[in-house]
């Protein structure tokens, strides 16, 4: 099930906080469900799933995700990894470029030092949540490839959840609708026609740092967030 708003004004958000907030009008039937879990992933994601936990008095979690660019043009996804070492792979991309395995090998294992650095530093200040049985809402600033929240829909199904819904401020049209048939409902406010790149839709896109994350979740283990059971 995917729902958007096909036909609302293609302004541009504040900020990723502001396009969190306007998210959770859109989920306020999930506000203060005690087995609801935002799950942002990072690092853009998690202004986004701050305020649309706050608004929703529910738990806040990161995911850490990274894409894998393609040699000489890193913007350009052939693949994403998530932390524990789930991949996936855009084979006839990777194919059309003759990217060798070795190649992608190499990439993964560089890859993989980063998210394990950031999980680190983030689990530092919040523990994983369970999310077995959980309604759990998956978040991102914007998709564009969607290939980075693919990656994450599949680390999520991993753990058995009750429920799993992606909500996302923006994205191209292509992407939501490749995505929506994997999960049990997509949220999106924006399908511009002309999608071009997520921070076009943004008025403040600066990038998110390490410390800003850990922040986040510092703050989100306050009121007005709810713990879990």
């Amino acid at each position: 099930m995917q729902h958007d708003d096909m036909h609302a004004p293609f302004g541009r958000f504040k900020d990723r906080q502001h396009a969190g907030s306007l998210l959770a009008q859109k989920l306020h039937a999930y506000a203060g469900h005690r087995d609801v879990i935002v799950v942002a992933l990072s690092r853009g994601g998690v202004p986004v799933g701050f305020a649309l936990a706050k608004a929703l008095h529910v738990p806040l979690d990161v995911m850490v995700v990274r894409k894998l660019g393609a040699p000489g043009h890193a913007e350009y996804a052939i693949g994403a990894l998530a932390s524990g070492g789930q991949r996936v792979l855009q084979d006839e991309i990777i194919q059309a470029l003759h990217i060798s395995p070795h190649m992608i090998a190499a990439m993964t294992k560089q890859e993989m030092v980063i998210i394990e650095a950031r999980e680190k530093a983030y689990r530092a200040v919040r523990h994983a949540l369970p999310l077995t049985g959980r309604t759990v809402i998956l978040v991102d600033d914007g998709l564009a490839t969607g290939t980075t929240m693919r990656v994450a829909i599949q680390k999520v199904r991993m753990s058995s959840p009750a429920r799993l819904i992606v909500a996302v401020p923006v994205s191209a049209r292509e992407t939501r609708n490749a995505l929506a048939p994997l999960v049990d409902e997509l949220i999106c406010l924006r399908t511009p026609e002309h999608f071009y790149a997520v921070g076009l839709w943004y008025e403040d896109f600066a990038q998110t740092s390490d410390e800003e994350v850990c922040n986040l979740l510092r703050q989100s283990q306050k009121r007005p967030f709810s713990p879990l059971p």
